[in-house]
């Protein structure tokens, strides 16, 4: 089977081709039209995961859209008739984006494709999935088991919100959902809005804000009763109901009632850039606690219902990787897969794979030693015919090399002196997280690395942390985890032996005071908790970027490297070789590889006039 799999219309659009089985490409649509969470008809992924597979539209046996969207209009009807009066205005202003578009879906569908190329419209077999079970098969059907619970997160799909389910050979068979308004993960969006992040993109600022939070405080045990007295009812197998005179999401164009949240928490809302507060730290680290709980809460039930000794995760939440890291530590479940793309780009991939095994029945071919993302490595790929090109638009100046052991260790020199280096191989990363790819890079072991990184190459709040690319096999030497972590999608400890204690008046501190308080040996990577976002570097997955956590071992000692994601703030990570330039010129990023060529920033012609730059690498 030959089946192209699509999300489109909410956020962060994507497409994905499946060829009898195997997972050929997979992108996000922003990736292309480098607007952040690109929502539109991925035209340009769709074109290049049909390039990558040798396909056109007229070969495929099926194109399958992630979501039923007469089932979210049935949803949105309903809401509004239970909550009229109010919602009025919301109501009017939804109503012609549903009538004019999202209701003749075929027919956006059809004419998106023909964007992409021309093909024979009777002969396209269209078909749509549920949500959850788009978000369900992108995890099961990826994984390496043969049966397994899967729980999928989010903040809603038609009506669920969260579901149970079941996986065995090629079927899934879905036991509980969780319906709308009651969501986990708008329970978790509402505070990211009160805290002053962006709904759907600053979910994972809220998680690395939490941490600076007081967990002695009176105030945040005050926060968490509150919360789950007045907010939430929270019940033992994990499903809660929400207190809807404190959400507006259902009717408003707004998450809260900004006002009655102020009043109950007694805590100004964060407006966009303002500085939190302690409180608000102590507000972060209290939902961040309350969402751990009811996702354990869940996973129990899940085995509770399923006895299954393996459980596979998808749906936003599922991207919370401090409440994943709970999940490991707690052991209801002998193993665990994480969709790396768990959100809505995931259920591109999510809607082809459940056509392949549940519609048309094909046999899965399972490999229980792993799973069948290929690293995540799905999307375009950059490689020598690029340089020319790039070198003759921008007049750049780059070393080609032979071989990788020059550039390694001409790299592990440049870190060992505190530069930071753009790294760019290869195919690119599906879903959020850079892998060694698209990635920046620095050293470790750098004190003034995170503070550097986060105002002078990534643009963004300084609280924000980094995490550790590790050689796989050198992983428990350094962090209290006994498996690995190929998708950064985990939290583990750092190992005392590598932490510096905190004074005794710690929790006393406000949060510039925490953060650039001496940790740990390697700083940056080390969250103020002793945390870290892991990513384990496996040599048969990513042998270049392997080979290089080797020659920073040979120099420093250690084969781990701060890694982040190739990209500034508002902007998507990079894809293109020519992305990645107009980024490194744009940031103070010391030097840039692509494929075995090395840019070094001294190197390049000098532009008086900087507003190019802006205009083509714009930040918000």
């Amino acid at each position: 089977m030959k089946i192209l799999g699509i999300s489109a219309y909410y956020h962060d659009s994507a497409a994905a081709v499946v060829v009898d089985g195997d997972i050929i490409a997979a992108a996000q649509e922003e990736r292309f039209s480098r607007k952040k969470n690109d929502a539109s008809f991925p035209v340009k992924a769709i074109s290049f995961c049909l390039q990558q597979a040798r396909l056109n539209i007229d070969d495929l046996d099926a194109v399958v859209f992630y979501d039923k969207p007469f089932l979210k209009f049935e949803r949105l009807l309903e809401t509004y008739m239970h909550y009229a009066p109010r919602g009025l205005f919301s109501f009017v202003k939804a109503m012609p984006v549903w009538i004019n578009e999202k209701l003749v879906i075929k027919k956006q569908i059809r004419s998106g494709l023909k964007q992409v190329q021309s093909y024979q419209s009777k002969k396209l077999k269209l078909l749509f999935t549920d949500h959850h079970l788009a978000h369900a098969a992108s995890a099961f059907f990826a994984s390496p088991f043969e049966k397994a619970a899967i729980v999928t997160l989010d903040g809603v799909g038609e009506w669920a919100t969260a579901s149970i389910g079941i996986g065995d050979g090629n079927k899934i068979n879905n036991l509980l959902e969780l319906h709308f308004p009651h969501s986990i993960g708008l329970l978790y969006s509402s505070f990211t809005y009160f805290l002053g992040f962006r709904v759907n993109s600053g979910e994972y600022k809220l998680m690395g804000l939490a941490p600076y939070g007081n967990p002695e405080s009176a105030s945040t045990t005050d926060f968490i009763q509150k919360i789950t007295s007045e907010l939430v009812t929270i019940m033992d197998d994990g499903s809660i109901k929400l207190n809807m005179k404190y959400f507006s999401f259902p009717t408003a164009l707004k998450m809260i009632p900004e006002s009655r949240w102020e009043r109950l928490f007694r805590v100004k809302r964060l407006k966009a850039d303002e500085v939190a507060t302690q409180e608000h730290c102590n507000l972060a680290f209290a939902i961040q606690k309350v969402t751990e709980d009811i996702v354990l809460k869940i996973v129990q039930h899940a085995f509770k219902l399923t006895q299954c000794e393996n459980l596979c995760l998808a749906g936003g939440v599922a991207l919370n990787c401090v409440a994943n890291g709970k999940v490991l530590k707690s052991k209801i479940f002998k193993s665990l897969f994480i969709q790396p793309a768990a959100g809505d780009a995931g259920g591109a991939l999510g809607a082809a794979l459940a056509a392949e095994f549940m519609y048309f029945d094909a046999n899965r071919k399972i490999d229980s030693s792993k799973d069948s993302m290929h690293g995540t490595y799905l999307g375009p790929s950059v490689n020598a015919d690029d340089i020319p090109a790039l070198e003759r638009e921008f007049k750049a100046t780059s070393t080609a090399f032979e071989s990788f052991d020059e550039i390694n260790s001409l790299v592990a020199e440049m870190l060992e002196q505190g530069k930071v280096v753009g790294w760019v191989q290869d195919r690119m990363e599906f879903g959020p997280r850079a892998l060694g790819n698209r990635s920046i890079l620095a050293d470790a072991r750098n004190t003034e690395m995170q503070k550097k990184l986060n105002l002078k190459i990534k643009y963004r709040e300084g609280f924000r942390p980094f995490a550790p690319s590790i050689a796989e096999e050198a992983v428990s030497d350094y962090f209290e985890i006994d498996i690995s972590s190929p998708y950064m999608l985990l939290i583990a400890a750092l190992n005392r032996k590598f932490r510096v204690e905190y004074p005794n008046n710690y929790n006393s501190l406000d949060l510039w005071q925490k953060l650039y308080l001496k940790r740990a040996e390697f700083q940056p990577i080390t969250h103020v908790d002793y945390s870290a976002r892991l990513h384990t570097v496996s040599k048969s997955t990513n042998p270049k970027f392997w080979e290089l956590l080797q020659a920073v071992k040979t120099k420093s000692g250690h084969p781990m490297l701060v890694n982040t994601s190739f990209n500034v703030r508002g902007e998507p990570i990079v894809c293109t070789a020519r992305d990645a330039f107009l980024c490194f010129m744009n940031t103070e990023m010391d030097a840039l590889v692509i494929d075995r060529f090395v840019f070094v920033k001294e190197q390049q012609p000098r532009f008086e006039d900087r507003g190019y730059w802006k205009q083509e690498f714009g930040r918000d």
